[in-house]
């Protein structure tokens, strides 16, 4: 396989096939305190699907990749298609964003794995089929960023292989965004991740699941990734930001006001945009801003791509929420 050189940015992750179906006849149920919603639907009914929408290239790795490209970079993606229809639209579509595509791996006899997404209210509930993987491993190019995220569930294989990565390449900046499959397994697993990482990025609540022992304060939760070796830790909390911490100064950055229209790929649109922002040279504080104006966007559209922003594009929306910006949270010492 030929290795693309001039790599800026290198996505490891599984790839999927987005699928939207809109509703609007269904429930919410919620227990009292409402930390446990059900969408309800009308058993064995026809449900009316208002719009249809599909991804063709999608999933964590990919999001990130096409958010990196917008962003300038020169990107790539490393990950595995069944040697199908669907494996074949993959590649068009990255094509179509200028993400490199030549280190996807057709997995033949195997299917590109596929999420079929109900949306109600701005709110999602994915039905995720990861197909069952091989994970061949090729040689990786060289990079100046390589971002690693979700997989299924036979990622241990290349788990290791990022790691001999990082430490033939010692210079890459490294970014880990846990997947799913990667929270379930819980924090072991990833502690030699953690340790190299640049940027760790993750939500609240798989922080919680990671570290256990009951609700914490929010420094509390950055500490503990930070002493686990990561040099900058950020934890994004839905509608109430997001933080940063870099073992001097804890950051607390708000959302930028508006309203969403459906919230596939926020995760992966701020966090592409954090790494993007310190990868040009800005701050943290800045990078916050650049993370909350692209997830700002994207929840605007449907779809986890279609409100990506470019650099432009991005320095409008911050100028446009000029007076919001990233507050010291906690001052240390050290």
């Amino acid at each position: 396989m030929p290795i693309p050189k001039n790599t800026d940015f290198l996505a490891v992750g599984e790839t999927l096939r987005d699928v939207f179906y809109m509703i609007d006849e269904a429930t919410v149920s919620c227990s009292i305190n409402k930390d446990r919603c059900l969408l309800c639907l009308e058993y064995a009914e026809k449900i009316p699907v208002t719009h249809v929408v599909k991804v063709h290239a999608a999933g964590n790795a990919a999001n990130t990749a096409v958010s990196a490209s917008r962003l300038g970079f020169k990107s790539s993606l490393v990950s595995w298609v069944g040697k199908d229809a669907e494996g074949q639209d993959m590649k068009e579509a990255l094509k179509r964003e200028k993400v490199n595509e030549k280190n996807l791996c057709d997995c033949p006899g195997q299917k590109t794995s596929e999420a079929t997404i109900l949306s109600y209210q701005g709110e999602r509930t994915q039905l995720v089929s990861f197909k069952s993987r091989e994970y061949v491993l090729h040689e990786w190019p060289k990079t100046k960023a390589l971002y690693f995220t979700a997989l299924g569930e036979k990622y241990t294989k290349v788990n290791n292989a990022v790691l001999a990565y990082l430490r033939k390449y010692s210079d890459t900046f490294f970014i880990f965004q846990p997947g799913t499959t990667h929270i379930r397994h819980g924090l072991k697993p990833m502690k030699s991740l953690i340790a190299k990482s640049h940027v760790f990025i993750l939500n609240k609540d798989e922080a919680h699941l990671l570290l256990g022992d009951g609700d914490r304060p929010m420094l509390n939760l950055l500490e503990s990734f930070h002493h686990l070796g990561a040099r900058c830790v950020v934890i994004t909390d839905g509608e109430k930001g997001a933080d940063a911490y870099d073992g001097h100064n804890h950051w607390h950055m708000p959302i930028f006001p508006g309203k969403s229209l459906e919230r596939t790929g926020a995760g992966d649109s701020f966090a592409s945009a954090f790494a993007g922002a310190l990868l040009h040279g800005y701050d943290v504080p800045t990078a916050l801003r650049w993370g909350t104006a692209n997830a700002w966007s994207v929840i605007q559209k449907i779809g986890p791509q279609e409100g990506l922003l470019t650099k432009t594009e991005i320095q409008k929306v911050l100028k446009k929420f000029n007076k919001v910006k990233a507050q010291i949270a906690t001052l240390r010492s050290q």
